[in-house]
Parts: structure tokens; sequence; C-alpha cells
């Protein structure tokens, strides 16, 4: 049984991280309040509990294996803080998500995809000079080594467009030799710079690559939603003119994707670097998370969903079969795991939606039953009691279906975004000196200590079918 003792309050302390920054612990305020006390066996310890400036209160297990002989089980890490983080807070039962103390809301609304990137890598949103710096060093880190397009061509062109995203990423540490010492802050603000700038040139490259047109190199006059809509968009035969409605709407799902705290990519770009991994390697295995329809590729669901239903007329049944204890049925793009209220993202997203519909005047069957399934769930008792309503992933898979992408990619602009969110959070491990490499522990339920039998020992047993 446990039970709240007293204790001084103490900040933890923790030496200078490599860069020479401010100490994490300066910017988590991370304090040590009381304590749990636990007994087994006729053994008692105290485990501190430790306070950020928001969120839950976290009981610090290390003394348990080393003094109590005991582990915790937790699959899925749900109820584990596997680090400490100044850069991304939610409360999901409230519905909020900031970045450095900014609601996601306020940064979609006012700011652009740049000024974000600035914040979650530095702390603070970015002076006027400090932001034209920042946009001149990613406009000039947009091009790709050349030898990384025969790469490209060593794909089948149907290849998915993530397979393709993690080999490419995963490869630059093969030709950015210059980038790859994660000690020195300035390789490693280089290879963060690199990456942020290169997603979209990769992500276009292989959209035309599947597509059989030639590759469109960057435009430095353009700004990053611009210049990934037109290597995405454009052809050699005639000029490109961006829409800035468009434009807007892109770098607003790029805003609303970039961190979301320590969910599975952003802990295995984590784990990944606390073994030393250069940063291009952690990233791609970031991607590799990200692939999962369990996590990145939730948008690509819906519009498979919206596919599956087909007409308007389609959608009493499906809503019926939502409805039924019985029925297995999910309506994809509605709720949260996270969110147990509406989704803050999803507000910016629905306005968004809206103007890129009204912007381009389309009229598709899958958007029309897309939108009366939006309708029903805002305003139908039973959605609206179980906080069912239309997540991010809902409006951004419309949106980019209006804009033109193909669904494959939708999983891979997911990932262009978030790059910015998984280097923050990796530049923030590596800096951190209480960072170990990751190694979690099991509790074993196999067989015990056997004793070799030889192999003419064994039986005959059964052949199996070779297939």
């Amino acid at each position: 049984m446990a039970k709240k003792s007293s204790a001084p309050t103490k900040t933890a302390q923790k030496s200078a991280p490599p860069s020479g920054k401010a100490k994490l612990a300066d910017l988590t305020h991370v304090q040590v309040e009381g304590s749990a006390e636990l007994s087994y066996n006729g053994k008692k310890i105290a485990l501190p509990v430790m306070h950020g400036t928001a969120g839950q209160p976290a009981l610090d297990i290390r003394p348990l294996l080393p003094q109590f002989g005991m582990m915790t089980y937790d699959p899925g890490f749900g109820s584990t803080a596997n680090c400490r983080s100044a850069i991304t807070f939610i409360d999901g039962d409230k519905g909020i998500l900031r970045h450095r103390g900014y609601e996601i809301a306020d940064l979609a609304e006012r700011g652009d995809f740049m000024e974000v990137c600035y914040l979650l890598l530095h702390g603070e949103l970015p002076t006027p000079i400090e932001k034209a710096e920042f946009e001149q060093m990613i406009i000039y880190h947009t091009m790709l080594h050349e030898q990384v397009y025969p790469m490209m061509e060593g794909y089948r062109r149907d290849a998915h467009p993530m397979a393709v995203m993690v080999g490419i990423v995963g490869g630059l540490s093969a030709f950015y030799h210059d980038s790859l010492d994660i000690a020195d802050p300035e390789q490693r603000m280089l290879a963060s710079h690199r990456l942020i700038a290169k997603m979209p040139t990769i992500a276009a490259m292989s959209h035309k690559y599947s597509i059989g047109q030639p590759y469109v190199y960057p435009q430095n006059h353009l700004r990053y939603a611009e210049n990934f809509l037109q290597m995405t968009f454009s052809v050699p035969a005639e000029p490109y003119i961006v829409n800035p409605v468009l434009a807007r709407a892109l770098d607003r799902i790029l805003i609303l994707h970039a961190d979301h705290e320590q969910n599975a990519s952003t802990s295995t770009v984590r784990l990944a670097g606390s073994s030393g991994a250069n940063t291009y390697a952690c990233i791609a295995a970031g991607i590799a998370t990200l692939w999962g329809p369990l996590h990145g590729g939730a948008n690509e669901a819906v519009l498979q969903m919206l596919a599956e239903i087909g007409p308007k007329k389609n959608i009493p049944n499906v809503i019926k079969r939502a409805k039924d204890k019985n029925d297995d049925y999910r309506l994809m793009g509605f709720g949260h795991r996270v969110y147990k209220n509406y989704d803050p993202r999803a507000q910016v997203m629905k306005k968004t939606c809206e103007e890129v519909l009204k912007e381009l005047g389309i009229n598709d069957p899958m958007l029309e039953t897309a939108m009366e399934l939006e309708r029903i769930a805002l305003s139908d008792d039973y959605f609206v009691e179980k906080k069912l309503y239309p997540n991010v992933d809902f409006y951004s898979g419309i949106i980019l279906r209006a804009m033109g992408f193909p669904t494959k990619m939708f999983t891979m602009l997911f990932a262009v975004a978030r790059t910015a969110g998984w280097i923050a959070q990796w530049k923030e491990m590596i800096e951190d000196s209480e960072q170990r490499i990751g190694r979690p522990r099991q509790i074993y339920v196999g067989e015990t200590s056997r004793k070799y039998v030889p192999l003419n020992q064994r039986g005959a047993g059964k052949l199996r079918a070779v297939r």
C-alpha cells in the first residue's frame, strides 16, 4: 500500500548538456515533492514523487530494482514517463496541445511552419532576423546530392512511398559525412537543418518517380509549403502558379502534425538516438514506425473507409453499424486515443478544409459523403455523448485528396511535418545528461533451464510442406 510522506522540495540538478545551452532541468522545472512508500515481503522503500510544470506527477521508480529487487509492468508504456521534456504538452481530457507553451490553434492560425520548426528546435519563437536566417538556411539545403536520384530508381515504381522514404532518409548518412558526429552541436544542427529541408524534396521525388514524370528541383524563391507543391505537381512543359489558399492549407497541415509528445514514432527516435546512432538513422526509424496504420496511416484509412462507404445514401446503414455494440465496425477519423474531448487540431483543420473545398469548387461524391458524416457526428446524440468528434486525420485526408495528393502519399506528408518534432525531441534527448541507452525490462514467461538433446535423439517429428 502506498502512502504519501512529507519531504523537502528540491529542484532536480544535472550537469550542462554538450551544447552549453540551458540545463534541461531549468526549462522543465522538475521538482521532487514528497514520496510514495511501498512495502513488500517486509521491505520498505520510499520512491520520490516528481512534478513538472503541468500534467500528472510521476513516481521515480529508478531505485525500485536495485533496492527492492522488483520491476514495473506497463505494456505500451501508457503509464510510464520515459523522459523529461520541455517541448510539447498534451492534456487529452481538456483537449489541450501546446508547443513550448503556445496553443496549437494559435500557432496554426497566426504563425507558419518555419516559425514552429524554429520554436521546437530552439525553445522560443524567432525574431524577424532569426526567422529570415533560419528560412534561408533551410532553403540552402533543399537540394539533394545528385547520387540520391539513382538510389530512387532502384525501387519499383509502384513501391509504397513510405518504403522509399525509409530507405532514402536512412541512406543520407552515406552522403553527408560532415554531420554524423552527434557529440558536436554544430554537426547536430547541420543534420537537423538538412533533414527538415530535404524531406519535401524526397517526398515529391518519390511521387514523380511513381507516375513516370521527371523530377522537379526546388526553387529558392518559394516558401516551404509552396516549394513542396511545385515540386509535387509542376511539369517542365508549362509554368506552375502556386495557389496561395492551397499553400496556406498545406502549411497548416504541417504545423498541426509537427509534434505530438511521446508517441510511438517519437519514442522510437529517442530510443534509437539513445544508442548514439546518427541523426539520419534515427529519423528513418521514426518514419518506419509512423508507417503503421495505427499511427501515421490514420488519414489514409479515412479515405479507404469513405471509398468503401460509397454514396451518401449508404451512410444511415454505416451509422447503424457504428452504434451496434455487437458489430466491430469502426468509423475511421472519429474520436482519438489521447483526446477525450475535441481534438484541438481538428478545429483549425475543419476551417482549413472548408476554405480549400470552397477555393477548388470540387464536386466529389467521396467528399460529399465525408461532409455528411461530419454533420451527423457533430449533431447525433450518440456521437456527442461518446465524444466521437471528427479528428485531425478526418479533415486532413479530405484536404489532401482535394489538393490532388494520392492517398499513398498521406503518411509521407505526415512524416515531412513530424520531422521537425522528431529532431527537436532527439536533440533534447542528446543534450539531457540523465539520458541512458534504452533498455526496457521484461517479465519472462518462457521455459526454464533445459538440457541440450543431440539431434539424433530428438525423434523423427513431422515433415512440414515447403512453400
